[in-house]
């Protein structure tokens, strides 16, 4: 668990065993290799000729399928893919800076006049500038230019289709996987275990749980991680897999269900040359398996371009090339500026860009020759063959060749041929709860810090603190402040999350309540040893009744906490100011829960803050838990100066104060006298409107409404923004 794996040791040498097709027919005949080949047997045929050697001596195992359903004659076809887009154009709107000259009317009638889409405090800038081109099934299209020249823009117009028709959105979702350039995975997950919730989240319901095992193991073998399979993925505290390890992993993750587009946001980005041509020959695979592979990248190698089918270079926006890298060094030296033989073609084309760029003209005479060049060089070739299939006939047909979309059926004449989500809700939970679970109990020592904290606090209060008020107030108090540490929680899993719900793992509703779940027994036991550390430590007298509802509105109060600061990490972008809102408004609400400041002493216009305060319905629980009997006395006689300054004057000259007192009033008082009862003290703390059990009702409501605030920050707040 804790080593860290080399690339070259994980992918390389016969250790790594090579697993056969997978195919999960029930009582389905064999088909012959003469009969006319799906995709499954070609890659059978493939894989029985033994892997290809990759360039530096390692082998990438052939990219294998599951093929589920029965065989239709559509299926028996070759239905290829293209994607093509056309005139995509993106522009984003910037603040302007301002200078004084531009303030001036005359200057603002002239900007009004001569700008399109600008005004004085925006201005457009064009990212992407009427591009075009197409992608097929088994090559990889890479799209290449400098950094900030449009190659990872995602929200744009134009029109996009996929074998002639338009690709809608929720289509696209459930067919495709977008991988992004960071690697966004649970740090204490093995890579087995890891691919092995992808699986569950992303394959088909009707597989069993042995072949959705079956699939992971012959993925683990196609990326070469079989040495790596039973290693932590690691972060900074905890030594995993190594960074090309981590990117396979990934791309694992996204391929789980074979996806017919993949798009991945510079994938070879932060790793060494031969852990980027691993990557890179994985994709190549699973291109030939069908899939359209779009990718973009910031610079390849020599050895990454020959894996290469498509290249798209970009400079501010627009296109300067489009074609096969076979045909780069006819193509400058057409434009006058030949690639010397010793040189990388990309390495001279994008250097020759970046100077284009600087220059006054910029690239727009590269862009014009590349028009120019492409109407020249462009032969017409003959319409695709779609067999007369619609596109989701296509999708159905690929389906039953071994491509797996999330619970797709074959029936393509069905509307819901591709459901939204691949599992129902239940099982998300189960699914999502089990993976929390797995990653948090390889890290006990986060745990074992909250429950430090919380003996240590109760210890403190119950040795200190000698008021039963004072001692409410601060430890329903100190139950919130404990909870704190949930803010992290869903902080670090922010961007796991958005990339997980994009393409419908899952939905934010099983998220939001697996996340509750998990966090129970932990509030439980938290809450249990806090009661236990205070209640018979400070003298509470309220029998065993008493302690359980001490026990129970203690876990009330926690889990309103722990939805509170939920809520808020779904709200906040960064811990820091996270804890910096959660102290600020804890203090609030204890200041306003009518400890400090009696309730009918509030000002009018500050009322409100002390109904909203979570603190307020804990503590008056907990208050008319121990002061509930009328006939318990708790002030006696000569009682009645203690906290005061008599409090320290002998006893007989308290007793002749009592006289002096009972001559005064009219009535008798002496020392065995009761003077305030819990009716009393409840009356002078302004506890009058709500029962405990009311109280108790009220804190509970409260983590169920951050609950629902949570989910709907998620609905709203977490969504990629990149679309």
């Amino acid at each position: 668990m804790s080593r860290v794996v080399d690339d070259n040791s994980s992918a390389s040498g016969d250790t790594t065993p090579f697993y056969p097709m997978l195919e999960f027919h029930d009582n389905l005949p064999t088909r012959s290799a003469s009969s006319t080949s799906t995709l499954g047997q070609l890659l059978k045929h493939v894989g029985d000729a033994r892997k290809e050697a990759a360039g530096d001596g390692s082998e990438t195992p052939v990219h294998q399928v599951l093929e589920i359903g029965r065989e239709t004659p559509e299926a028996l076809r070759t239905v290829p893919f293209i994607l093509s887009f056309n005139n995509l154009t993106y522009s984003v709107k910037i603040r302007r800076k301002m200078r004084l000259p531009e303030l001036l009317p005359w200057r603002r009638h002239r900007l009004d006049a001569t700008s399109d889409g600008d005004s004085l405090f925006t201005t457009t800038k064009t990212l992407l500038d009427d591009i075009s081109g197409e992608a097929r099934d088994g090559e990889i299209l890479a799209v290449l230019g400098a950094s900030g020249s449009g190659k990872s823009t995602r929200s744009l117009k134009g029109n996009i289709s996929l074998n002639g028709e338009v690709l809608e959105s929720r289509m696209l979702k459930v067919i495709s996987a977008y991988v992004m350039q960071d690697d966004l995975l649970f740090p204490m997950l093995t890579v087995e275990e890891t691919l092995m919730f992808a699986a569950e989240f992303r394959l088909p319901r009707n597989l069993s749980k042995s072949k959705k095992r079956t699939r992971v193991q012959a993925l683990i073998d196609q990326l070469g991680l079989r040495n790596a399979a039973k290693t932590v993925i690691g972060d900074e505290g905890h030594r995993g897999v190594s960074g090309g390890e981590r990117r396979r992993v990934s791309i694992g993750i996204d391929i789980i269900h074979d996806p017919i587009l993949l798009f991945l946001d510079e994938p070879t980005s932060g790793l060494d040359s031969t852990s980027a041509f691993m990557v890179v020959k994985v994709l190549q695979r699973i291109a030939q398996s069908g899939s359209l592979v779009i990718m973009t990248v910031h610079q390849p190698s020599y050895r990454i371009l020959s894996l290469l089918d498509r290249l798209i270079f970009l400079s501010r926006g627009q296109t300067v090339y489009s074609g096969s890298p076979t045909n780069l060094p006819g193509f400058f030296a057409e434009f006058g500026h030949p690639i010397p033989e010793s040189e990388n073609r990309t390495e001279f084309a994008l250097d020759l860009i970046r100077e284009l760029e600087g220059s006054p003209g910029g690239t727009k005479s590269l862009a014009e020759f590349n028009k120019k060049w492409q109407n020249m060089k462009q032969t017409r070739s003959s319409e695709p063959d779609w067999h007369g299939l619609s596109l989701k006939e296509a999708i159905s047909a690929s389906i039953s060749k071994g491509k797996l979309v999330s619970g797709a059926s074959n029936n393509a004449s069905s509307s819901s041929m591709v459901p939204t989500f691949a599992n129902p809700f239940w099982k998300e939970m189960v699914v999502l709860s089990n993976r929390s679970v797995t990653n948090s109990r390889r890290m006990p020592e986060l745990f074992g810090i909250r429950l430090g904290a919380v003996l240590v606090t109760g210890f403190i209060l119950a040795t200190m603190v000698q008021e039963r008020l004072g001692f409410f107030a601060f430890a329903m108090s100190t139950t919130f402040y404990t909870c704190a540490d949930a803010l992290p929680v869903f902080l670090q899993e922010r961007y796991i999350f958005m990339r997980e719900t994009a393409y419908n793992a899952y939905r934010r509703s099983s998220y939001v309540l697996s996340h509750a779940l998990v966090s129970l027994p932990s509030l439980v036991f938290l809450s249990f040893s806090f009661a236990a550390t205070t209640f018979w430590a400070v003298g509470l007298d309220s029998g065993f009744g008493g302690f359980m509802f001490y026990f129970i509105i203690i876990l009330a109060s926690f889990w309103a906490g722990n939805s509170f600061v939920t809520f808020l990490s779904g709200v906040v972008p960064h811990v820091m100011l996270g804890y910096t809102i959660v102290v600020a408004i804890l203090a609030y609400f204890l200041l306003f829960s009518g400890f400090f400041i009696n309730r009918d002493r509030i000002p009018p216009y500050w009322i409100w803050f002390h109904y909203m305060s979570l603190v307020k319905y804990p503590y008056e629980a907990v208050l008319q838990n121990e002061f509930q009997d009328p006939s318990k006395c708790f002030v006696k006689g000569v009682q009645i100066f203690d906290n005061s300054p008599l409090g320290g004057v002998p006893t007989s000259l308290k007793l002749k104060l009592l006289d002096s007192m009972s001559s005064t009033l009219g009535m008798k008082i002496t020392s065995s006298t009761c003077l305030t009862t819990g009716s009393d003290i409840l009356e002078q703390q302004g506890i009058t409107d709500l029962s405990k059990w009311n109280c108790l009702w009220v804190t509970v409501a409260w983590g169920f409404l951050f609950r629902i605030l949570f989910y709907f920050s998620l609905l709203l707040g977490s969504k990629n923004k990149r679309r």
